[in-house]
C-alpha cells in the first residue's frame, strides 16, 4: 500500500540554494507517514526545501533517511523543522566551500547518472 512521489531539486552551484524543476506527490499526504530519501544531508537546504513542499501538500508525519550527513545539515533541519526526525548512517564534521560533505562520498548526483 505504499506511494512513491518525486521532489526535483538540484542546488545552484553558485548559491548553494535548491531549485525546483518537478513536483509529484501521492494524494492523501496527511494520512501518510512519509519517509523523505535523499542520499546525502549537506548544507541542508535540498531537504529543508523539500520537507517544506510536504508539508505544504499535507504531510504531518514525516521522516527524513539519508545515507550521509553533515553536522551543519543536521543542525539545519532541526532549526527549521524540529517536528522531522532524521535517520542517517554517518555524520561527517565539515563542508568544503562548495557545500560538499567532507570527507563524503562525492557527489551523489554523479553517482547516480554516471555523469
Amino acid at each position: 500500500k505504499a506511494a512513491i512521489g518525486h521532489i526535483g531539486l538540484y542546488r545552484a552551484e553558485k548559491t548553494l540554494n535548491p531549485v525546483r524543476y518537478y513536483v509529484r506527490l501521492p494524494k492523501k499526504m496527511p494520512e501518510h507517514f512519509v519517509v523523505l530519501c535523499d542520499p546525502m544531508l549537506a548544507t541542508g537546504g535540498s531537504a529543508s526545501e523539500s520537507i517544506h513542499i510536504l508539508k505544504t501538500d499535507g504531510a504531518k508525519n514525516i521522516a527524513l533517511l539519508t545515507l550521509l550527513s553533515s553536522k551543519q545539515g543536521v543542525a539545519r533541519i532541526q532549526k527549521d523543522h524540529p517536528d522531522v526526525s532524521i535517520y542517517t548512517a554517518a555524520v561527517d564534521p565539515i563542508l568544503n566551500s562548495k557545500g560538499y560533505i567532507v570527507p563524503g562520498l562525492g557527489d551523489a548526483g554523479d553517482r547516480l547518472f554516471n555523469t
